[in-house]
């Protein structure tokens, strides 16, 4: 790796225009953070970069957004805009030797009086021991960090990291910022050859990534069409790419919460959407399978008991038909959770149990629930007392069955919706025995 410094303390010289050979994004690179789009809550006056930028001060940070945001540019204006000598690594292809060399050289320039800005690309890539080799450079102030990453830094990255540095996340390109590169390329280049419809098409094929959108540009004035394209032409062009999402990320896990919610929120169009954008993106169908499931038991329950019969018959269906035909039955299960009745009362009632359990510790049963399979637990008194309740007028003998030194608990409360409205009056009906037969119990 060849040194990035040179020994001149000095800022270094203008970096030399891009090669009219270069990408169409390397070419059109902002020269200024003015001149970022997108991101003008960052690197605007009031924003924390500008705020930076007006201070002369710099502070580590990690660039939190997804691909295509700018997060290399502003780590290079930031350091251009104070003057800040900038050195850069990535992740992927860098080592120890690589950073020992960068930290080496960042050291020597702070001797001299120097700031050395430390960009490192993919951060959330360096293991966790890696990661804590930055902290006695950021924390000694030889290297200001930038780090980048398209991973949610609460899971990526080291605590001790993180309390070291802020966290700014960009935003995902908006379709007007995504027409303001598209314009600067047209300035560049001429008009591009495209309908209306094609070029709202153009746009929205980037999926919020400005650099794949000066990508798909190039393609395009490479074409050198005779006449404008439309959408069908565009498409036949370009080889689209599919939606930005990692089963093992933050879309797989906004989705899904995505998902989850318009279901609860009984909006069956936005669950479908959600589940198509899932399942297009190549999302496991049986751990779709797994969440509707869940679905059904946490916000649906006994207020329609047949949505978990129904869930679990579309795991079968899938398992049996495969993709993608399968993926239907996921479509059903989905659109049935979502206009089925809710309630969440079987999910309350688990928790308070749970936490009754571990609140009162291994309390036996009462005797007469317990067991008694021989003459000496029979002797004890195990079983005695027991009333059969199919023996009782109607089916119900009101016994007591909590543990002895245990008031009787509270846990599930049905809804007046959908079938639990019929549970509820039976536990009303069943509570009027049993406050009957204590009030007689009590008079004799």
């Amino acid at each position: 790796m060849a040194d990035l410094f040179d020994p001149d303390p000095s800022p270094p010289p203008p970096a030399a225009p891009p090669s009219p050979d270069a990408p169409l994004a390397e070419r059109l690179r902002p020269s200024s953070l003015a001149d970022v789009v997108g991101q003008e809550h960052l690197t605007g006056p009031d924003g924390p970069i500008g705020r930076m930028v007006g201070s002369g001060r710099l502070a580590s940070t990690i660039l939190w957004g997804p691909p295509g945001t700018g997060k290399t540019t502003i780590a290079r204006l930031l350091a251009k805009a104070v003057g800040t000598r900038f050195a850069s690594v990535s992740a992927v292809f860098s080592g120890v030797a690589d950073l020992r060399k960068v930290f080496a050289e960042a050291e020597r320039d702070a001797a001299r009086g120097g700031r050395t800005l430390l960009f490192v690309d993919e951060i959330h890539r360096f293991n966790r021991a890696q990661q804590d080799g930055f902290l006695p450079y950021v924390e000694r102030g030889t290297v200001t960090l930038v780090g980048a990453t398209t991973e949610n830094p609460s899971f990526a990255l080291n605590g001790a990291l993180l309390s070291r540095a802020q966290v700014l996340v960009l935003r995902r390109l908006d379709a007007d910022a995504l027409e303001l590169l598209l314009r600067r390329a047209e300035a560049a280049h001429g008009r591009l050859p495209l309908t209306a419809e094609a070029r709202a098409a153009l746009v929205a094929a980037a999926d919020g990534d400005g650099r794949f959108l000066l990508n798909l540009v190039e393609t395009v004035l490479s074409a050198r069409p005779a006449a404008p394209l439309d959408p069908a032409a565009l498409s036949r062009l370009l080889d689209r790419r599919a939606a930005q999402y990692d089963r093992a990320g933050d879309g797989h896990h906004d989705l899904i919460s995505a998902l989850h919610k318009s279901v609860r929120g009984s909006d069956p169009q936005a669950a479908l959407y959600y589940l198509a954008r899932m399942l297009t993106a190549g999302e496991e169908p049986r751990f779709i399978a797994r969440r509707l499931v869940r679905m059904a038991v946490e916000d649906i329950g006994l207020a329609d008991p047949q949505a978990l019969v129904q869930c679990i018959a579309a795991r079968d269906a899938y398992e049996f038909l495969g993709s993608p035909e399968g993926e239907l039955a996921l479509v059903q299960a989905c659109l049935y959770l979502a206009t089925a009745p809710k309630s969440n009362a079987v999910y309350r009632a688990q928790t308070a149990a749970w936490q009754s359990a571990r609140d009162h510790g291994s309390l036996p049963p009462p005797p007469h629930l317990r067991n008694a399979p021989t003459p000496l637990m029979k002797a004890l008194g195990h079983g005695a007392g027991y009333t059969y309740d199919h023996d009782a007028p109607d089916a119900f003998s009101g016994a007591v069955y909590w543990p002895e030194s245990l008031e009787p608990q509270h846990y599930y409360t049905p809804t007046g919706r959908g079938f639990e409205a019929e549970v509820a009056e039976r536990m009303a009906r069943w509570d009027a025995l049993r406050r009957g037969r204590d009030e007689v119990d009590r008079a004799q």
